[in-house]
């Protein structure tokens, strides 16, 4: 019988551990990390002490420690189906939901928690999402899935996510509650209050956004991003921060690109958690990271649901 007050997570396409410190949060400890960007791993060694495994295509399911829940923000790929016969099995090869799939063959850990970008549902017409459902299904786990915006978790960034969780028990599962409004950081909370004038954008390109702003009136601080067609819409928090945006994506009043710090801020990263490599590079991990407060809500919630159904069972 297992209480749960502690247990053992693996940490995949790591990034620079936002998953790993949402289920730190819950009495996790990690016991096996994998990541491919060398810059991700940089960041990841500098904070938590290890430098993870390399590229999970070449890692055998066997030679990983044995644990308890695995984690994973993976990146979404289409699922081709080659050919008739080969079928169900043959369905997500090449991709890297299969290797989440092996690994959860092979280990067999009591419950998943898997983050990927909320497209993920309309993907190929749905057709990505169901084939990842059917196949976590036929591996035996109970599952659900919900789209979760971290605005309603308490940072200042719109960024909708599909969490999808998985219990190899009969665990009953809710998705957390959003947290009350008056507990969210409001943008003002995250913003640094001395900025180098490195982070400040030319006048030109101030006016250009000022000329093209919805609301020229709008109350400050706000943050505003240029859409596709060139026009500039403010609002009182982030829009979903990008690892591939160009650098006039997001800008502060329209005269400043967020601090590392910030951008760090605004996925709900700890105060002490150290930046060692670029800006550009840091915009790029955080664009691909998670917002730490959503990921700690669903990992408090899963803990209390396994905690649930270990008592259940003694009754």
């Amino acid at each position: 019988m297992m209480d749960w007050s502690s247990f053992s997570f693996i940490d995949l396409f790591a990034g620079i551990g936002g998953i790993r410190l949402g289920f730190e949060s819950a009495g996790g400890h990690c016991v096996f990390s994998s990541e491919f960007d060398k810059d991700a791993c940089k960041t990841y060694q500098a904070n938590f002490g290890e430098y993870p495994s390399g590229d999970i295509t070449k890692i055998e399911a066997k030679d990983i420690p044995d644990f308890d829940i695995l984690l994973g923000g993976f990146p979404c790929q289409a699922f081709s189906i080659i050919g008739k016969k080969e079928g169900f099995e043959n369905e997500t090869c090449g991709t890297l939901f299969f290797e989440i799939e092996r690994i959860l063959r092979e280990k067999r850990p009591k419950a998943f928690m898997l983050e990927n970008v909320k497209n993920l549902t309309a993907h190929d017409k749905g057709k990505t999402f169901k084939i990842i459902r059917k196949h976590l299904e036929a591996l035996g786990y109970n599952v659900y899935a919900k789209v979760l915006n971290a605005l309603d978790y308490g940072v200042p960034q719109k960024r909708e996510r599909i969490i999808i969780v998985g219990f190899l028990d009969d665990v009953m599962f809710t998705f957390p509650d959003p947290i009350p409004v008056s507990q969210r950081k409001k943008l003002a909370d995250i913003l640094e209050e001395k900025v180098d004038d490195k982070y400040y954008v030319k006048e030109r390109i101030k006016e250009s956004r000022l000329m093209r702003l919805k609301d020229p009136n709008y109350p400050k601080p706000y943050i505003s991003h240029e859409n596709m067609a060139g026009s500039i819409t403010p609002h009182p928090y982030s829009s979903c921060l990008r690892a591939g945006a160009s650098a006039n994506y997001i800008l502060i009043n329209d005269e400043r690109r967020p601090t590392e710090r910030e951008m760090l801020r605004l996925q709900g990263f700890p105060e002490n958690f150290k930046i060692v490599v670029s800006y550009g590079q840091m915009k790029h991990q955080t664009g691909n990271s998670v917002a730490v407060p959503v990921i700690s809500a669903v990992a408090k919630q899963m803990i209390f649901s396994l905690k649930q159904h270990e008592l259940n069972k003694q009754l």
